[in-house]
């Protein structure tokens, strides 16, 4: 089980990232990692609570109006700065925060190490990723419509979010058999997605 929180507005997404975070903790409490876009993605992970992440960010360019944020219990891969969420895809365009667990990931990363695919992490997130932008890299669909191809080989559960520096202007979320609610702001386009309604 995993916390996910993430944020699309006019508004700073960092207050809202780690307020949520915090309220999630519950659900992960082994590493926790956000992802900022402001002209760049910045991605900042850390090893333990919530609190240490925030420590670790006061004197990091926390801003930005799209942002996601995740909390990890770990099951694949031991709880450290490397297998906190987000991962990145085999470009680093693309950040995926992830709940759920993707059975056949091991199966996905064969194939992909066979097409030149190196991994970082010991995690299914991160396989996860790199499968979308293989399938972005070998056919002619858009981000979303990749996302949909490359879940249609994903055996598991997940809710995930995705973020891409060629697409700053979205978050991408889906979800099968992992809770995921979408909320509607008070301002005009903003968004907020969580694992968890409170």
């Amino acid at each position: 089980m995993c916390g996910i929180v993430a944020y699309i507005g006019p508004g700073e997404a960092y207050p809202v990232l780690i307020k949520g975070l915090k309220r999630l903790e519950y659900r992960g409490y082994d590493s926790a990692g956000i992802a900022l876009m402001n002209g760049t993605m910045n991605i900042y992970k850390q090893q333990g609570k919530v609190a240490d992440l925030e420590n670790y960010l006061t004197d990091k360019p926390v801003n930005g109006n799209i942002g996601m944020g995740h909390t990890r219990w770990a099951t694949h891969g031991v709880p450290n700065n490397v297998n906190a969420h987000p991962h990145l895809s085999q470009s680093g365009d693309l950040a995926v925060i992830h709940n759920g667990i993707i059975e056949n990931y091991a199966t996905l990363k064969e194939g992909m190490v066979l097409r030149g695919h190196t991994f970082e992490s010991d995690t299914d997130t991160e396989v996860l990723i790199h499968l979308i932008e293989d399938v972005m890299q070998h056919t002619n669909l858009s981000l979303q419509d990749a996302v949909r191809a490359a879940l249609k080989q994903v055996v598991g559960a997940y809710a995930i979010v995705i973020m891409s520096k060629n697409h700053p202007e979205h978050l991408i979320a889906a979800r099968k058999g992992s809770p995921l609610v979408v909320g509607i702001g008070n301002s005009k386009g903003e968004y907020y997605l969580a694992s968890d309604a409170t």
